[in-house]
């Protein structure tokens, strides 16, 4: 475990966050436009495919990172029967759920249940699929829906805020299922899919489009909201919700209605859109 990784667990990671969170909604000019510049510089960002690719016209930082993208920029593959990729990024791991465990790297896994924190919830997907996709500081931050789906309820899960890049995702046990993350339900024509946006050291906040910001508040119990009356359908490649700065989502589909797309593979870089998987 690198040094850097083992001090992960002793800083105070809700304190670190929240100062983040000030820096990232900052509306002055020389703090916002050196941190766009800084990270635009030492991740190579490429600003030409965002709507506006001029990075000083930015209000603030989060403006900067929660950037959209010009129209047609990305699109979803024309395969109606496939599953999309629900945002940029790298996969970090992808394939069965194996009997409940889901796996994380090597000599690492969690349970759908830990992860879900619910194990009704999770029995859908015991031997399902997953996907799990790292959206770097460079990636475009706003993730898209695989399927169409009316959601069901969403699960608000406190935990730590440990860093969810390679090395960390190596090292922490059970890493994703101990993250502060916010679990959205949806049903489709399969049956349920969960998304999980997972968040991270020095992420400011996870928005959704129904309901805006709803990390922080980080929590410190399990928190439901139930949409069921509320008839929210969101459509395929659809936005979804958005990460204020890095982080993970985690994609659960249940057992026998789709294949992966073999050519995912761990680390393999990912574009939203592409082929996540095809509909048996």
């Amino acid at each position: 475990m690198s040094l850097i990784t083992a001090l992960t667990y002793a800083v105070p990671h809700r304190l670190l966050s929240s100062m983040a969170r000030t820096l990232a909604y900052s509306h002055s000019p020389l703090v916002k436009q050196w941190l766009i510049d800084t990270v635009t510089r030492k991740f190579g960002v490429n600003l030409s495919e965002a709507a506006e690719p001029d990075p000083t016209a930015y209000p603030t930082f989060n403006a900067f990172f929660t950037r959209a993208l010009k129209p047609g920029a990305r699109v979803p593959d024309p395969d109606p029967r496939v599953l999309l990729m629900p945002a940029d990024g790298r996969i970090s791991q992808c394939g069965a759920i194996e009997n409940g465990r889901i796996f994380q790297a090597k000599g690492q896994s969690f349970t759908a249940t830990e992860l879900l924190g619910d194990e009704a919830a999770a029995e859908p997907f015991r031997n399902g699929l997953f996907a799990t996709v790292y959206l770097s500081p460079k990636d475009y931050h706003r993730v898209h829906m695989p399927w169409t789906g009316t959601l069901r309820e969403t699960v608000h899960v406190p935990g730590r805020l440990f860093s969810v890049g390679p090395a960390a995702v190596r090292h922490v046990p059970g890493l994703f299922a101990r993250n502060e993350r916010l679990v959205c339900h949806f049903d489709t024509d399969f049956g349920p899919m969960a998304m999980v946006m997972v968040g991270a050291m020095l992420v400011s906040g996870v928005e959704t489009v129904w309901s805006g910001v709803e990390i922080p508040q980080y929590g410190d119990a399990i928190n439901v909201k139930d949409y069921r009356s509320g008839g929210k359908t969101l459509q395929r490649f659809a936005e979804m919700a958005r990460f204020n700065y890095g982080s993970t989502v985690i994609v659960l589909l249940p057992p026998g209605v789709a294949t992966l797309n073999p050519a995912l593979q761990a680390e393999s870089p990912v574009t939203l859109g592409q082929a996540l998987a095809r509909l048996t």
